[in-house]
């Protein structure tokens, strides 16, 4: 995807919703969803530094917003860290930040990017798929959220198995489809 011919917001949603949520990749997505408690925002950042102080910036709003308000936030930053190899060193300065302004144990970083490839595996392995969005972001996400949810989840690693059959079974051009909203 190249960023004149589609707009990261509307992908990233379209990502969420048919894919994260419609998928069930992640049962806990929906309900902060439809209850509009995810914030989205696009990062005009164009170097790792720029996005670095915005993580910031984003990360302190969400500790100070109540969580009624803005449960999670995606960062989708379209301009930087397109190489996922960089993406990923990038994220070891994510987990700084976090540490940095006295976050852990509050708030964590996930990671998606349209080129996430778990160590050990093919790049067209189907658990890949699993952090791929159609752009470079990064998931703010409340500790006390996700213990709740996992929490009301019976058995949470049935999850990650079931969402790589599930991809297994649609395989990349289906996910492509339905990412094209197919």
């Amino acid at each position: 995807m190249n960023e004149t011919a589609h707009d990261p917001i509307a992908d990233t949603r379209r990502w969420l919703e048919k894919a994260v949520i419609g998928l069930n990749l992640c049962p806990f997505a929906k309900a902060v969803y439809v209850k509009e408690q995810v914030r989205f925002v696009l990062s005009d950042a164009t170097t790792p530094e720029a996005l670095l102080e915005q993580l910031a910036e984003e990360l302190l709003l969400l500790r100070d917003t109540p969580a009624e308000q803005t449960d999670t936030t995606l960062i989708v930053h379209p301009q930087v860290l397109t190489d996922f190899l960089d993406y990923n060193d990038f994220l070891d300065n994510a987990d700084a930040a976090v540490e940095a302004l006295d976050l852990q144990g509050v708030l964590q970083v996930a990671s998606f990017h349209p080129h996430y490839q778990f160590a050990g595996t093919a790049p067209d392995d189907a658990s890949n798929y699993t952090n791929r969005a159609p752009w470079p972001t990064l998931h703010l996400l409340r500790e006390d959220s996700v213990e709740r949810a996992v929490a009301a989840f019976p058995d949470p690693d049935v999850i990650v198995e079931r969402n790589i059959a599930t991809l297994d079974k649609l395989g990349v051009e289906g996910w492509n489809r339905l990412l094209a909203g197919e």
